[in-house]
């Protein structure tokens, strides 16, 4: 198994769609991570069209399902920072990137743009690795 996919598990964060064309944030899924001892998120831009746009990421993390216990994730429970997974209008077809080490069971993201009057196009994907049960299947559930 020392191929890549039998070693990780990928899940929807945010799910292409329509562009943002306002200030609304972007919220994930919550991910439960159980299974899983890393985790990273793995943003991807398309087309990003207001000139004076930013995108600010933000981590939560808890233990309740639906993330009632939420709080923030302290920097040093995140491999990488909130700073470089987030992004400006100059960041068209990019991915970023941001880790998460801390012990919690949930996590959830969000991206808030700022500025933003015109299209956005923001994917996400939940990327799980050193998983206790391998080989993953293929495709994710």
């Amino acid at each position: 198994m020392r191929d890549l996919i039998s070693n990780i598990d990928a899940k929807r964060a945010i799910s292409p769609a329509a562009a943002v064309a306002d200030n609304t944030a972007v919220v994930t899924q919550i991910l439960n991570r159980l299974g899983a001892e890393s985790v990273a998120l793995l943003i991807i831009t398309g087309a990003l069209a207001d000139a004076d746009a930013t995108f600010s990421v933000t981590i939560e993390h808890g233990d309740q399902a639906n993330l009632s216990d939420a709080a923030a994730v302290p920097a040093d429970q995140l491999n990488g920072t909130l700073a470089a997974a987030s992004f400006t209008f100059a960041a068209d077809d990019s991915v970023r990137k941001i880790g998460y080490v801390g012990g919690k069971q949930y996590i959830r993201a969000t991206i808030t743009p700022a500025n933003n009057a015109g299209n956005a196009f923001i994917a996400a994907v939940w990327l799980l690795g050193a998983v206790n049960l391998r080989p993953t299947s293929n495709p994710p559930v």
